[in-house]
């Protein structure tokens, strides 16, 4: 009996420690969780997320070829008389080989710059003190995140041009977020990625797989500008049908462009297998068997499908807007599209599509503008030698006039001609002052500086010469400059590639803008610079009875072959009635280019 007393008393006290260890317990993790709570919001846990965040921007630096394309193939062994044309300064590292100046940042920018008369910090990697970041991100159409430091252009361009005074839709804002997450976890070197690859490869010959993901593949065609406007196009489809868009970057374009989207890669992977591909159904064959289809079934649609929008356009490709060829269009999971078109206009003929832009595009005349600058950021080395040229020779003019002269047949049409024709516009339009044959000087009232844009030298050089030799009637002073002149446009040459770039860019920078028509060179500065060009006519024959110039009604590129029928095959005979938003082109009558009115 003692021994089961012991026992009992022994269980009574081990009830009451338990218990009494159970509310030490319970207080102590009370405490615990309210500390820790007043923990988090203290400062001292700010210097840790700080430390953190320290951390992450490390591993960010070491990873910072993921948010721009690949920097490879500098350029060099090009002299420099044949980059700048005489009377102008060559700068310091522009092509110069060996030079160390061409991989390093822009660090000696001076305290004017553009239109608005702010000061850039010399070290890269801070951010501007007197630059809100609303502007730096464009009013939201850039987002946040990337490392400044790996695409220096990306905040501080619009340094360089005049606020705008309209901000991309809360629409557009939406739709950039959403297709940056879908890049983000489908785009290359992703598991989704190379899932979805693996079943579109294993079923190329099977029929349409079904993948997580769906690819737009972008292959370029002809020039550079041609090249920026249908990338242009391609993206904004892309966005519409929730695809990932990758590049078809070969060589040289290596060096032009930083990436645009945040930690990933928009350029289509060298060992992808449709890097080469020839053997891929086409659109056209798609449609032919669509029409002898006896059934509903779409199993007979393949897994990839090859897109011709090029201006060679074939009959089949002018129904790619309608909604029955989007409806198949859909369910193919690769899309390889080549074009040299900025075919958006033709989207805006697809019901859906033209709700879904409307919405993300209130002011249809600014679809390229908002796009260009969302995806074209000059690289940090193509950034070094377009901010020294703008400093050293643009920015501390009062104005600043853009020229780009365009000759298609220059065999067959003189120099002269098209001199006189670049005159007549720009005296008869006051965008250039009369000389004044009177005297040969005149007061300093004001600077002009012309950047002329073209292959050939011989344009910049008589501008300068007629205004070297006398002064002007209004007594402004006018500075011509011509960064390159290349006399034959070169393809698939990253070195003529880099040029025109940065010549497209530093003309997109002018407050006034002369084109010539049919240029899509032209087409990629307006558009980026927001601005409505005189057009120069196109010669032909040389004829002399013809406008010399006219003021466009639009910053948007032309499409030049848009669709010529309605999706029941009927011919389209009135597009303007039929399509609000569109016009016919004033540089290509038969072209079509959105207008902000119906």
């Amino acid at each position: 009996m003692e021994i089961f007393q012991a026992t009992a008393d022994k269980m009574r006290m081990s009830s009451k420690r338990f218990a009494t260890l159970f509310v030490v317990f319970f207080i102590s993790f009370s405490v615990f969780l309210i500390v820790s709570s007043i923990y988090r919001n203290s400062s001292y846990y700010a210097i840790f997320e700080g430390l953190s965040k320290g951390r992450e921007a490390g591993e960010s630096a070491q990873n910072v070829t993921i948010n721009r394309f690949p920097l490879e193939g500098t350029v060099h062994n090009t002299s420099e008389e044949n980059l700048v044309s005489e009377h102008v300064k060559v700068l310091p590292g522009i092509f110069q080989n060996g030079s160390e100046e061409t991989t390093t940042t822009n660090n000696s920018i001076a305290s004017r710059v553009g239109p608005k008369n702010v000061s850039l910090t010399s070290s890269t990697t801070e951010s501007t003190p007197d630059l809100e970041d609303k502007d730096k991100l464009l009013g939201g159409l850039l987002t946040t995140g990337f490392d400044e430091a790996s695409c220096i252009s990306r905040m501080q361009s619009q340094l360089y041009r005049k606020a705008s005074p309209h901000k991309p839709s809360p629409y557009l804002i939406s739709k950039l977020r959403n297709y940056e997450d879908i890049h983000r976890r489908c785009g290359p070197n992703s598991r989704a990625y190379d899932r979805s690859m693996r079943k579109i490869v294993r079923s190329k010959n099977k029929g349409a797989a079904a993948t997580l993901c769906k690819y737009l593949i972008w292959t370029p065609a002809n020039g550079l500008g041609n090249q920026m406007i249908s990338m242009a196009a391609t993206f904004l489809y892309a966005m519409l049908t929730d695809r990932v868009m990758l590049v078809k970057f070969d060589k040289d374009k290596q060096g032009l462009f930083c990436e645009p989207f945040l930690n990933s890669t928009w350029v289509l992977p060298e060992k992808s297998p449709f890097w080469n591909e020839k053997h891929i159904e086409t659109y056209q064959t798609m449609l032919e068997k669509d029409r002898n289809r006896t059934s509903n079934s779409k199993d007979d649609l393949p897994s990839v499908l090859f897109i011709n929008l090029q201006h060679t356009l074939s009959e089949p490709e002018k129904f790619f807007h309608c909604d029955h060829s989007q409806y198949l269009l859909r369910e193919v999971p690769l899309l390889i599209l080549q074009s040299d078109q900025y075919f958006v206009p033709s989207l805006f003929m697809n019901p859906f599509f033209n709700q879904e832009v409307t919405k993300m595009f209130p002011e249809k005349d600014t679809v390229f503008h908002r796009l260009g600058r969302y995806l074209f950021h000059p690289s940090n080395e193509a950034w070094k030698l377009i901010s020294d040229y703008y400093q050293e020779h643009l920015a501390k003019a009062d104005k600043r006039i853009g020229l780009q002269i365009r000759v298609f047949s220059p065999v067959s049409t003189p120099q002269q001609t098209v001199m006189d024709l670049v005159l007549s516009c720009t005296l008869k339009h006051k965008i250039l002052p009369q000389v004044d044959l009177q005297t040969s000087a005149g007061k300093n009232h004001s600077v002009k500086a012309v950047l002329v844009a073209s292959l050939h030298r011989e344009y910049g050089d008589n501008l300068r010469s007629m205004y070297l030799k006398k002064a002007t009637v209004s007594g402004e002073v006018i500075e011509v400059y011509q960064p390159s002149h290349e006399e034959h446009q070169k393809f698939n040459d990253n070195k003529h590639n880099l040029k025109a770039w940065i010549d497209m860019y530093l003309i997109s920078l002018s407050e006034e803008l002369v084109t010539t028509s049919l240029s899509t060179f032209g087409y990629v500065a307006q558009g980026l610079g927001n601005l409505k060009p005189w057009l120069l006519y196109r010669l032909v024959n040389n004829d002399t009875h013809f406008p010399s110039c006219e003021r466009d009604f639009s910053s948007e590129p032309c499409y030049h072959v848009p669709p010529k029928h309605y999706c029941n095959g009927k011919p389209i005979k009135d597009v303007v009635s039929s399509f609000p938003y569109l016009r016919e082109c004033k540089d290509y009558c038969y072209g079509l280019k959105l207008v902000n009115s119906t």
